[in-house]
């Protein structure tokens, strides 16, 4: 068995590593090969020849978003049109549901069976093979898949037809999406009404408006800790997808549009590299305070 895994970024570079466990034979690819040679000392072989990619039984994605994904199957030097019937293309990447149906389809029609299977769980657990895959796609597909999958994920879910794993992904990403928003809104509040932001944090974690964005969140950015979590212009992208789908489907989602306009101003503000607990500097300008450790009033 041939395996390929395009992608070796933050997630994607510890998922090969541990797809190496499978046994297969491993061809890596990168756009910028920089891990190209950490990874052939580990025993894979690297290319940055898309033609080897195509000749692999099973090919695993791993990448920033829709427009790399599209480009990777569909571009001018795209696998899609080199690959054939009794091959599988699995994408664990994050991308657009809908795109994701549309890409299912042309693959399709060369025969390509096709699993969308991004995961849930940051690098920690990438490194731990411990990740979380919602898969969407034929069942006996995703079974071929499934002993080379469970090497990068212990937790394998089939969610119904293709885009479902992307549907499945983008519910919970909007969920925490709107957390994060919800904690940089209310938190400067507190401060601005003479709360201590230590000790509400600490409240909030240890009551029912725990989550786990308030869990990851709250301690860093009381340490004015904005550089741990995904970058927020990357973020940003299930926001648009959220907002297409509720376009499309004619369904409100009034609190995920308020929790837009967050983002929105968070990525006007200058704030687009840094992780989703900086959108709390947008309301901590508008209050002039500052939800730190031993914070108050916003230096002038």
């Amino acid at each position: 068995m041939h395996i390929a895994f395009v992608g070796l970024g933050q997630m994607g570079r510890p998922m090969a590593i541990n797809m190496l466990k499978s046994g297969a034979k491993l061809t890596v690819s990168s756009a910028s090969g920089k891990r190209h040679a950490e990874l052939e000392a580990k025993g894979a072989q690297a290319t940055s020849d898309p033609a080897v990619v195509a000749r692999a039984d099973i090919v695993f994605l791993c990448l920033p978003g829709t427009e790399a994904v599209r480009e990777t199957l569909f571009g001018a030097k795209g696998i899609a049109s080199m690959m054939g019937a009794s091959q599988i293309i699995v994408d664990t990447s994050t991308m657009d549901y809908l795109e994701t149906r549309e890409f299912a389809d042309k693959l399709a029609e060369r025969g390509i069976g096709f699993i969308d299977a991004p995961v849930s769980g940051m690098e920690a657990r990438a490194i731990d093979g411990t990740l979380t895959a919602m898969c969407g796609g034929k069942a006996e597909t995703l079974e071929k898949v499934r002993p080379f999958l469970s090497c990068v994920a212990n937790n394998i879910l089939h969610m119904g037809d293709s885009g479902s794993g992307q549907l499945s992904k983008l519910i919970n990403q909007l969920l925490f999406d709107i957390n994060c928003a919800a904690i940089a809104e209310v938190l400067p509040m507190a401060v601005k009404l003479g709360i201590d932001p230590e000790k509400i944090g600490k409240i909030i974690n240890s009551g029912t408006g725990r989550s786990y964005a308030s869990e990851f969140f709250i301690p860093r950015i009381l340490k004015n800790n904005f550089s741990d979590g995904y970058p927020l212009r990357h973020a940003y992208k299930d926001i648009d997808s959220g907002a297409k789908v509720s376009a499309t489907h004619n369904i409100p989602m009034p609190v995920l549009a308020a929790a837009s306009a967050t983002y929105q101003m968070a990525l006007l503000k200058g704030h687009g590299d840094l992780d989703k607990g900086a959108m709390i500097r947008v309301f901590e300008d508008l209050l002039g305070v500052q939800f730190r450790s031993g914070g108050g009033d916003a230096a002038d």
